[in-house]
């Protein structure tokens, strides 16, 4: 019997309605969720884990979801971790620079909690 690790999902997002979102839009997955109210909170877990699906919001105080990722994509451990941009403006510009770094998706705010359950699902399936 081969026992898998409970998936860890990590939320990085200055927004305390948007955490309380993904607390519920998670609540019955299977899934270990770790929130981060900004880049820098979030930097010291990340150096040393690769979650297997990473929210980064894009508007945050201090460093910028985009931003973060590029930096994060520099590290070995971050090269091909799955990420999610969520954003409150759809701009074109942002969803190129998200695909141009790899990103596999991009939701823009408001999200419905079935949003953020059917995002994860799709990514680490449960």
């Amino acid at each position: 019997m081969t026992i898998h690790p409970t998936p860890t999902v990590v939320v990085v997002d200055d927004s305390p309605s948007v955490r309380i979102l993904f607390e519920r839009g998670t609540e019955n997955l299977d899934v270990n969720l770790m929130i981060f109210e900004s880049a820098r909170s979030s930097w010291e877990y990340l150096e040393g884990n690769k979650p297997e699906l990473l929210f980064l919001n894009i508007k945050m105080p201090g460093k910028d979801g985009l931003t973060f990722l590029k930096e994060l994509r520099e590290l070995p451990l971050h090269k091909d971790t799955s990420v999610v941009i969520i954003s409150s403006k759809d701009y074109a510009q942002d969803r190129t620079i998200a695909n141009e770094l790899g990103a596999q998706d991009f939701i823009t705010k408001p999200m419905p909690i079935k949003a953020i359950t059917d995002v994860v699902l799709k990514y680490i399936g449960n």
